[in-house]
């Protein structure tokens, strides 16, 4: 019979220079990398810098403090509801990692001025309020201030109660339109549900948080960890695959792990952890899924990896986060220390989304550094649907196809991927392109850092989409950040169909 005893939150407790002494006995010696002790401690300044208004206390939308639109106040100059509540928890994450009093006083400061403008948390979407309801279970861990326990009880028993048996039970996305239940709104409930638990005492919130969880298991994850989205309308399972599900399906895991002692929930964070590091990531870079809402997603990736290196001993995914870590940091805008929403790629000049911003920032604050400083190398290997995808579909039909699927069929101008790539040294480097073709010889053209190398690259016909082949092309590529993009270019004569499933760097 399943556990209904609420067990004592294990809180780590070894310092981090400790932790990494104790890891590096663990693990292989680590790649070059660049984030140091101070790296958490500039990152964070120069992330207040940006986006937090003192006097409003609120964190802006925009790097630039200007509003751009959108459903914030002020219209949008500030960020919207779900956005302040992610912004909070990172705040808690800097007082946690640095003792800087400054977030101290902040974890009240964003509290207050997110309620001067939404005192009453009203919001259309369950999700959203969660994020409200969770945050604010952790300000009372952090605070023991008595008014967030109470706001985090309010706010979770009001999406409770849009629970109901459609779909085998869960929570609507939804309050007013129930169109879906999906991950985002139940994973983190459970969540919220374990806190509420342990603050508590009261065993409801514990089976509340298993019904949750138990909902997402067997609703929207398969025996292999694939985590999918939501169910909508008759009865459609919506397969999308994001960072934010996999995070959060983990962390509902592992925190219902950690108060019921089963390990039945801890072998299903780690198989899940092993699908999301594997598939979900370029050359190990975890994939950019753009800006708005997308551009916060791996931060739950990586909090939910962190807790389970830090908290539950699984420390083979430390290396691949301070590899992420790493690469944001190191492709961060030197003039403001601020980061983009795409770890492998250069971050843009213009005016940054706080959100967005806040990701990497995460990353930096969380991950234990490893102190050694160089431009880091990936691991060579790029899954073609992970990149950044013009106007072509993916599919996972033909057997032998790698990662998450490939891209299919494609043949009409202007439809391309590009995959932003990281070499430890400049020089002559052989991409070999992995793909299968049955429409006779194609050809793309190939460019390499925004210059055609070839315009007709041929790919020769592998005679059955089901043949997997591969072909060579000599390119070369500066130390550090390279992009690579492939595309259907009609004045290049460029022909015939093509599945591409992988992109490989061979020196």
């Amino acid at each position: 019979m399943r556990s209904t005893t609420i067990r004592r939150r294990r809180r780590h407790l070894i310092a981090p220079p400790l932790l990494l002494a104790l890891l590096a006995l663990l693990l292989p010696a680590a790649p070059a990398s660049a984030t140091t002790e101070s790296t958490a401690e500039e990152a964070m300044a120069a992330y207040v810098d940006a986006f937090w208004d003192p006097e409003e206390k609120y964190f802006t939308t925009y790097s630039d403090g200007r509003g751009r639109g959108g459903v914030g106040p002020e219209g949008g100059r500030y960020s919207d509801f779900w956005w302040e509540g992610r912004l909070w928890e990172v705040v808690m994450d800097a007082w946690e990692t640095t003792g800087d009093p400054r977030y101290r006083a902040m974890i009240d400061d964003v509290y207050d001025g997110f309620t001067a403008h939404y005192p009453t948390f009203g919001s259309d979407f369950n999700d959203d309020v969660n994020w409200w309801a969770m945050g604010a279970a952790r300000a009372y861990e952090l605070t023991g201030d008595e008014r967030y326990l109470q706001t985090s009880v309010e706010l979770f028993d009001r999406i409770w109660a849009d629970w109901d048996d459609t779909y085998g039970g869960g929570i609507w996305w939804r309050q007013s339109v129930q169109d879906q239940k999906n991950v985002a709104t139940n994973a983190p409930a459970a969540m919220t549900a374990v806190a509420l638990a342990r603050h508590t005492g009261e065993e409801v919130y514990l089976e509340r948080a298993q019904l949750l969880f138990d909902w997402v298991d067997e609703n929207l994850v398969e025996e292999d960890g694939h985590v999918h989205d939501h169910w909508e309308g008759e009865g459609t399972l919506v397969r999308w695959d994001f960072t934010y599900n996999f995070g959060t399906y983990i962390g509902a895991a592992t925190a219902l792990h950690e108060v019921t002692g089963e390990q039945e929930y801890l072998t299903k964070a780690v198989r899940s952890a092993d699908w999301v590091t594997t598939r979900l990531t370029n050359g190990g870079t975890f994939r950019n899924e753009g800006i708005g809402d997308g551009g916060g997603f791996k931060s739950l990736l990586v909090r939910a990896l962190v807790d389970l290196v830090q908290e539950h001993g699984q420390t083979q995914y430390l290396e691949q986060l301070q590899d992420n870590a790493t690469q944001a940091w190191n492709h961060r805008r030197t003039s403001d220390d601020l980061m983009g929403h795409d770890w492998s790629a250069p971050t843009s000049s213009g005016p940054l989304q706080s959100l967005a911003a806040s990701s990497g920032l995460t990353a930096v604050l969380l991950v234990p550094p490893d102190g050694v400083r160089g431009v880091l190398a990936e691991s060579g290997t790029y899954e073609a649907e992970n990149g950044l995808v013009v106007n072509i579909s993916s599919e996972a039909t033909q057997p032998g196809w790698t990662g998450r699927g490939y891209l299919a069929g494609w043949n009409r101008d202007g439809q391309q991927v590009t995959l932003n790539v990281n070499v430890a040294k400049g020089g002559s480097h052989t991409i070999r392109f992995r793909y299968a073709g049955d429409d006779g010889d194609a050809t793309r053209m190939v460019m390499v850092n925004s210059r055609v190398v070839d315009p007709r690259f041929e790919f020769p016909g592998t005679g059955g989409w089901d043949d997997w082949q591969t072909v060579d092309l000599k390119v070369p590529l500066s130390r550090g950040h390279n992009s690579i993009q492939v595309r259907f270019d009609e004045a290049s004569d460029n022909q015939a169909y093509l599945n591409l499933d992988t992109v490989q760097l061979l020196r």
